[in-house]
């Protein structure tokens, strides 16, 4: 028995709005958020239907409306995300596995990486983003992740199983989860990602290289594109590629918001958010669960 009918990871106004309306179609709908993000970065918002506020406080009214419908909201970080005939969402705080068997991704994006012209170059050459997805093709092989926080530490504990030798990059940051942790860290500045054809090395502003043969990139949080990657959906370069319903090549898998490219605008986030409720309601119906 699933926990939840309807699991949606982001609270922000794509999130919110399709929590709505499954709310109201008495679907019991759990609603996972990490804070405002992007939006928090709005000063004021004023071109937005009877609206005039700042980005955090559109967010924190959007949860109160959610809640007050009865909405479950859990204040989290997702570290993982699994699909067999339903999904099985893993929340880092509270160390919960909450199960539905709808997933809605709406989380934003990030813009979260390295500035350096070669890591594009080298994706697919020793660049990933997904260790789920590509760690299998480095097996016995020297790795790093680039990454300070949980969702970095998540992605070495899967490649430790499979890579000869897995080193955590801070990139500056600080380091005490990774030597907590038990991993080898190269705290320096990245200064040069370098290879022939393929990844052979990270060079740093101080010490010595490292020699590796794949580099997997963990930066912040886990987003909608990571875990949809993760759960084998179609991407559209950096966004999830939806059809006309909000719906992704995965079963009861719907995304909506900036996740998925076009106008990043509330205007727009809302009413794809509306979209994927209620084609997330029709599937549920449909498929009686």
């Amino acid at each position: 028995m699933p926990d939840y009918q309807a699991i949606i990871i982001g609270g922000g106004p794509a999130g919110v709005s399709a929590a709505l309306y499954l709310a109201r179609a008495a679907i019991k709908t759990l609603i996972i958020e990490n804070g405002p993000g992007a939006l928090s970065r709005a000063h004021k918002i004023d071109n937005y239907y009877g609206v005039a506020a700042s980005g955090s406080e559109l967010y924190t009214k959007g949860l109160e409306q959610a809640k007050a419908l009865g909405i479950t909201v859990i204040n989290d970080e997702v570290l993982n995300v699994e699909y067999t005939d339903s999904f099985t969402v893993h929340l880092k705080n509270t160390a919960k596995i909450l199960t539905a068997p709808v997933l809605l991704l709406a989380t934003g994006t990030k813009n979260i990486t390295l500035n350096l012209p070669e890591l594009v170059e080298f994706e697919g050459k020793g660049v990933s983003y997904c260790a789920v997805c590509d760690g299998f093709f480095f097996r016995k092989k020297q790795v790093a992740v680039l990454g300070n926080s949980a969702y970095a530490l998540h992605e070495a504990e899967y490649l430790k199983h499979l890579a000869t030798s897995v080193t955590i990059l801070t990139n500056g940051k600080d380091d005490s989860l990774a030597v907590a942790a038990g991993f080898t860290v190269r705290k320096e500045v990245i200064k040069a990602i370098v290879g022939e054809n393929k990844l052979q090395s990270i060079h740093f502003a101080e010490g010595p290289a490292l020699n590796i043969d794949g580099l997997f990139i963990a930066m912040g949080t886990a987003d909608s594109t990571d875990i949809a990657r993760k759960l084998g959906a179609q991407l559209d370069g950096r966004f999830i590629k939806i059809d006309t319903d909000c719906a992704t090549n995965i079963p009861g898998l719907f995304a909506a918001g900036d996740c998925t490219g076009g106008l990043m605008q509330i205007a727009k986030v809302v009413h794809e958010g509306a979209r994927a409720g209620l084609a997330a309601l029709k599937f549920i119906r449909t498929n009686k669960i």
